[in-house]
């Protein structure tokens, strides 16, 4: 990935580089940034979002592992998650805004196509893919306040974006996450009327997302259909990918196979 100079020198100090890798001393948890106790920030288009090293960094590494319809998608979620947590009192005071932005801007790693690339896989979900990749980058990337816990939360609010009736039961992080990608599918929700919603997508235009979203599916399912049985991907395959077969690949033929 290319890091512009500019942020390099931002994250420089927030972290000790020791033999190629960063070193974080023992420390409490951190403390969450929610929109009570305010944070840098900054407006992107009449949403009024956090604005630090690592979130501005997530933007960069995004647009490097994705098209633009792709790019225009996560940065839509991350606007729309950030006005559901802002509608609400309780989130205002638990989520962790930075989180929220990291996990929205990358939770689709998993959909780049880009032949050998650094963030995919062929034995893993994309979601799966899109939450190592995410790991790795805040691994690597990461101040000392990225502690284990909130490298986790993003973990987990990329992984389970898709599965919606696991991550709305999960911590507030991973619910706003997957609700705010959740707007470009299935429309408003509390905290997003027609004219921000106008706003966001005049800014980043959603005209391209059904395309992206259709061939992106049916190309993971033309090259790892093992990873799309069972799950939202396997329409897609069963549509539009020749050959595609689940017969014998379902957990119920598994579960009737070994009992």
């Amino acid at each position: 990935m290319h890091i512009t100079k500019s942020l390099s020198m931002l994250l420089a100090g927030s972290a000790t580089l020791v033999a190629g890798t960063f070193h974080r001393p023992h420390r409490p948890l951190a403390e969450p940034v929610t929109m009570a106790k305010g944070y840098p920030n900054i407006t992107i288009a009449g949403v009024n979002v956090i604005d630090t090293p690592i979130v501005r960094l997530a933007q960069e590494f995004t647009r490097n592992h994705s098209t633009e319809a792709v790019f225009k998608h996560q940065m839509r979620a991350w606007l729309f998650g950030s006005l559901i947590v802002a509608a609400n009192e309780t989130l205002r005071n638990s989520v962790d805004v930075e989180i929220q932005a990291v996990s929205a801007l990358l939770h689709d790693l998993g959909w780049d196509l880009t032949p050998n690339s650094t963030v995919t896989s062929l034995d893993h979900r994309f979601e799966v893919d899109g939450a190592i990749a995410a790991r790795k980058f805040l691994e690597e990337y990461g101040d000392e306040t990225w502690d284990a816990r909130r490298i986790q939360l993003v973990f987990d609010a990329i992984a389970l974006h898709t599965t919606r009736t696991i991550a709305y039961y999960k911590e507030y992080e991973v619910q706003v996450t997957s609700m705010g990608i959740s707007v470009d599918y299935d429309g408003l929700r509390t905290g997003i009327d027609s004219a921000t919603f106008g706003r966001i997508t005049t800014d980043f235009p959603n005209f391209d997302l059904k395309d992206a979203t259709n061939d992106t599916f049916t190309a993971i399912c033309a090259y790892k259909p093992a990873q799309t049985y069972d799950n939202q991907l396997q329409p897609w395959g069963e549509r539009y990918v020749p050959g595609y077969n689940v017969t014998g690949n379902l957990r119920i033929d598994t579960i009737f196979k070994n009992l």
